[in-house]
């Protein structure tokens, strides 16, 4: 009876999930993992809905990072995660996620697309210092508007 109600929660999660209600999705997933807290689907997704409707990023990445360990060879748990980083500004973790994603599914069209649509990062323009630091920014801003008038 559980096995059977978990799977409705989960598929009514996901379709709310689609339809664009992420906090009405984040409880029927929470209770399709109070049914089946081992599920690695059910934590994938609650990891997801967390972070589009409740803007909780540390608790989704841990879902969504339980869910990975828990089966590997899922792409779209993969995605999942890598969503769940982007949302929460982690972009380079994102980008690591997916690129590990493609070491065990190198097949995985979804996974190619994701990734080529975070595209690659030109190298910091000081090397020496932070990416993030003020300098780095400023020229990396500057240069990028100069490649562009260039093409």
């Amino acid at each position: 009876m559980g096995d059977s109600s978990a799977v409705a929660a989960f598929k009514l999660g996901i379709r709310l999930l689609q339809d664009g209600y992420p906090t009405e999705a984040h409880g029927r997933f929470q209770q399709a993992v109070e049914l089946e807290n081992h599920n690695a689907y059910y934590l994938s997704f609650l990891g997801v809905s967390e972070s589009r409707g409740q803007k909780k990023w540390a608790a989704a990445a841990d879902h969504c990072e339980t869910a990975l360990k828990l089966k590997r060879d899922e792409a779209q748990f993969y995605l999942n995660l890598a969503e769940v980083y982007l949302s929460g500004g982690r972009r380079e973790d994102a980008v690591a996620v997916l690129d590990r994603g493609l070491i065990y599914l190198a097949d995985d069209a979804r996974l190619r697309r994701a990734r080529a649509r975070l595209g690659t990062r030109r190298s910091s323009v000081l090397p020496f210092l932070d990416r993030e630091h003020v300098l780095n920014r400023s020229l990396g801003k500057l240069r990028h508007r100069v490649l562009a008038r260039l093409r």
